[in-house]
This record gives structure tokens, C-alpha cells and sequence, in this order.
């Protein structure tokens, strides 16, 4: 799996999709338990989010893309808020909590959507998903998109 590429495309099998968000989050762990309480405080760069927030960012992730994943199994359209990300990172203060809490519970979330992923039933993975303003997508797609979003993160944490 090469950081730079996804392991699965928008028309991949849910649990395909799955396995390659387990593969993420067990290639991420090492490297981000390397990385010290200092260190994931610290910006990353000039105006930008540290470590731990941007660890934030992906559990802010998980739990809206938690809702579409469960929601989109239930209907055949769904229709949700999007969210500003900026906002939750601020009102949650994971600027505040600990490193090693985080990774915590990144992890424990992420595996357990990819046992959510897993289980989503073949047939529903076109079902139309509209988050916010944007144009409809599939369940399919939202699945896939969730790894892509997640590892993009990951490598500006230096988890992959």
C-alpha cells in the first residue's frame, strides 16, 4: 500500500473498503505513537492545526460519517448536515486532551467503522447520500472517500 494511492476505488466491495481502513489505521499507530505529547502540540506548520488537532479532526470525521454510513442504510435517500470542521476542532479543544487519549480513541472509532463498512449489504451502496450543499453521491462512494479523507490526514500527522 503506498501512501501516496488508495487501496480501493468508489466501486470496491464494502468489505475491500474496510480492510483498507483497518491497513490504514494499523500502518498510522506506530508512527503516530512516536510521536510525543510536545510534538503533536505543536503546529505543524505556520497557521496551521498540530498533531492532536488534526487527530481531532478525523474523530469529528468518523462521528458524522458514522451517522451517513448507519443513516443511508435505512432509506433510500438520505439528506444530512455537512459540518464545520474548523468549529468542532475549536468547541471540542483537542488542542487540551492527551496525545495518547486521542490516538485512543481515533483508533478504537475507526476500527469500529470498518466493521460498520464491513457489514453494509451490497445492494445499498447506491443508495443517493447528500451532505450539506453538495451533490448527491453513493454510500458506496461516501465509504471509499471516508479512506481517501482519512489518509490524507494521516500523512500530515506523519502517521503514514
Amino acid at each position: 500500500m503506498s501512501a501516496d494511492e488508495p487501496e480501493t476505488s468508489d466501486r470496491a466491495p464494502f468489505p475491500l473498503i474496510a480492510q483498507a481502513l483497518r491497513r490504514s489505521i494499523e500502518a498510522a499507530l506506530p508512527n503516530l505513537r512516536r510521536t510525543t505529547e510536545r510534538q503533536a502540540a505543536e503546529p505543524i506548520a505556520a497557521g496551521k492545526w498540530s498533531r492532536k488537532q488534526i487527530i481531532g479532526h478525523l474523530i469529528d470525521s468518523a462521528a458524522n460519517n458514522h451517522q451517513r454510513f448507519v443513516r443511508a442504510q435505512e432509506d433510500r435517500v438520505l439528506m444530512l448536515p455537512g459540518y464545520r470542521q474548523e468549529h468542532w476542532v475549536q468547541a471540542q479543544h483537542y488542542q487540551d486532551r492527551s496525545w495518547d487519549d486521542l490516538m485512543s480513541l481515533w483508533s478504537a472509532y475507526n476500527h469500529h467503522l470498518a466493521h460498520v463498512i464491513e457489514h453494509i449489504p451490497e445492494d445499498l451502496g447506491n443508495v443517493q447520500c447528500t451532505v450539506g450543499a453538495d451533490a448527491p453521491v453513493t454510500l458506496r462512494f461516501l465509504a471509499h472517500d471516508y479512506v481517501v479523507h482519512l489518509r490524507h490526514h494521516l500523512r500530515q500527522a506523519g502517521g503514514l
